[in-house]
């Protein structure tokens, strides 16, 4: 592990309900000031003030707001691997263009939050290896399940369905984060139909 690998790991990971239950604290009170404050004047100080707790009990925890914007980021994957793996389990509709509306809108439900902490998420959140190894890991069950719903589906004219498959969970996650984190964020609504009528459109043929 490099040093700078090292600067960003949380010290200690918790065992018992409380110290868990501090430790999501201190996450959601980072996403606040974050979100409110941006990065620079986000200090560790006010998130432990919006936690309540300690500036010394936040240092138990993490070492430095680096280490707490890189674990957001891992929430923030965490949260949208369970939502794309509930969305896998359901029940599809028949027709393509609301098999695409289900995924899509999975895919935006994973990134409503506040659009100036996804921005940061984006931009500043240290990458790990084994973030970036989540990271890859997710691509490829998307890919996979993507390609499987290519494959079985009628209404699919596309011949390539492996590099259709990665096409479309790459233009659907790169569009969904740049426009909902952007500093002027497109209506939820209209971004999903015409994210439906586009890949609909290149499905079909």
């Amino acid at each position: 592990m490099s040093s700078d690998q090292r600067r960003i790991q949380p010290r200690k990971q918790p065992r018992q309900v409380r110290a868990e239950l501090t430790r999501q604290r201190i996450l959601t009170a980072a996403a606040h000031v974050f979100g409110e404050h941006g990065y620079a004047a986000g200090t560790t100080n006010r998130i432990a003030e919006r936690a309540g707790i300690s500036i010394g009990s936040l240092y138990q925890y993490f070492p430095n707001k680096d280490a707490i914007l890189g674990e957001l980021l891992v929430r923030h994957l965490d949260d949208g691997m369970a939502i794309a793996e509930r969305v896998q389990r359901e029940q599809l509709p028949g027709p393509i263009d609301q098999v695409f509306r289900v995924f899509i809108r999975g895919a935006i439900e994973s990134h409503l939050g506040e659009p100036r902490l996804l921005r940061m998420l984006r931009e500043q959140a240290p990458q790990t290896n084994e973030l970036l190894e989540k990271v890859e890991r997710m691509k490829r069950s998307l890919d996979a399940y993507m390609r499987e719903l290519l494959d079985g589906h009628p209404e699919v004219r596309v011949a390539d369905t492996e590099t259709a498959a990665r096409l479309i969970v790459t233009t659907v996650e790169l569009v969904i984060h740049q426009l909902v984190a952007d500093h002027e964020p497109v209506d939820v609504g209209r971004l999903e139909d015409e994210l439906v009528a586009m890949l609909t459109r290149y499905v079909k043929g």
